[in-house]
């Protein structure tokens, strides 16, 4: 039996960044863009408010970036504050690093079964599919689909009644598969 599941974000995660004011860690993205021209020089940042002070700051989205090599659909989107394109350069990589953040999606993402139950007789393979790149334990996601405790996943992996492909243990934020024996 072949079950899909699929990890989907329900917010933009928490930005983890110390704040300069209240000395918090912890910013919330509202999807909201300052850019700014200087003759023809573009510089944008998202804009994220400390969850402790309310102070805003600024996340480089553009640095000095020339107006003919910003792409006119991105510039529109900038000055509309798409959520969809906060959500996109929360994730990137590039706009993490060169702001030195990291991403806490803790209540940020759920998990859908479709309503699946384990069945006591017959082998089930799920793959597991991230909407979005959400690092997540798999054991911590087997045990809140099959509504399982941690521990009897655990039990489960060390029987050899759970196998995968790939380590189960640590943090996943790709697409994987396993396999439940009865």
């Amino acid at each position: 039996m072949l079950i899909n599941w699929m990890v989907v974000p329900t917010c933009l995660p928490l930005v983890r960044r110390r704040c300069h004011a209240c000395e918090s860690e912890r910013f919330r993205a509202n999807g909201k863009f300052r850019v700014n021209a200087n003759h023809k020089l573009l510089d944008a940042w998202l804009l994220v408010l400390c969850e402790g002070c309310g102070h805003t700051a600024k996340l480089t989205v553009l640095e000095r970036a020339h107006v003919r090599s910003v792409r006119p659909e991105l510039l529109d989107r900038l000055h509309d504050n798409d959520p969809d394109l906060a959500a996109e350069l929360l994730q990137d990589p590039v706009v993490q690093r060169r702001n030195r953040v990291a991403l806490d999606w803790k209540g940020a993402w759920r998990l859908e079964t479709g309503g699946s139950e384990r069945p006591t007789d017959e082998a089930i393979d799920v793959a597991v599919r991230f909407a979005a790149r959400i690092p997540v334990r798999p054991v911590r996601l087997i045990a809140d689909g099959f509504a399982f405790s941690r521990a009897e996943v655990e039990r489960l992996i060390d029987e050899g009644s759970l196998v995968s492909a790939v380590r189960l243990s640590g943090k996943l934020s790709g697409d994987f598969t396993f396999l439940l024996k009865p």
